[in-house]
């Protein structure tokens, strides 16, 4: 257990939030850099994944998948269904119940850019050794309540 601060050792950019913060922002960054924005969003991808990964996903299905909240999914949804990578499916009289599939074309552009997502890790992980990139993902998990 470590010392607990005192108000004077306080430092911002020493604090776990602003370093997770950081960290996800270059991990933005070097998505964005591989996979070109007019193409794709970090969390476009993120959402086509869950899609794919949950078959007849419904919106709150894919709330938990990305820990995304819900008026962001439904944007995400709107979008990629204008870009017809995802259909929409409501039930009859119910509009707010709808259940997302990737279409053919949605599941071409996750294919794709798999291989870049998984290099998008390796650049994100940097120079850490396997132990270390290991280690770094369990304690995310612990962190994140998913371990």
């Amino acid at each position: 257990m470590s010392t607990p601060q005192t108000p004077s050792d306080y430092r911002v950019t020493d604090q776990v939030g602003h370093l997770l913060r950081r960290a996800y922002q270059r991990h933005t960054a070097i998505f964005q850099s591989v996979v070109p924005a007019n193409k794709l969003s970090a969390a476009q991808f993120v959402v086509l994944c869950a899609v794919r990964d949950h078959a007849g996903a419904t919106i709150a299905d894919i709330v938990q998948a990305t820990a995304m909240d819900e008026p962001a999914v439904r944007g995400i949804v709107e979008r990629l269904k204008w870009t017809d990578l995802v259909s929409v499916a409501h039930e009859p009289g119910d509009k707010r119940h709808a259940t997302v599939t990737l279409t053919a074309l949605g599941q071409t552009t996750v294919d794709e850019t798999l291989p870049h997502a998984q290099h998008i890790s390796e650049l994100t992980f940097g120079d850490l050794s396997a132990d270390e990139r290991q280690q770094l993902t369990a304690l995310l998990r612990r962190i994140s309540g998913t371990a």
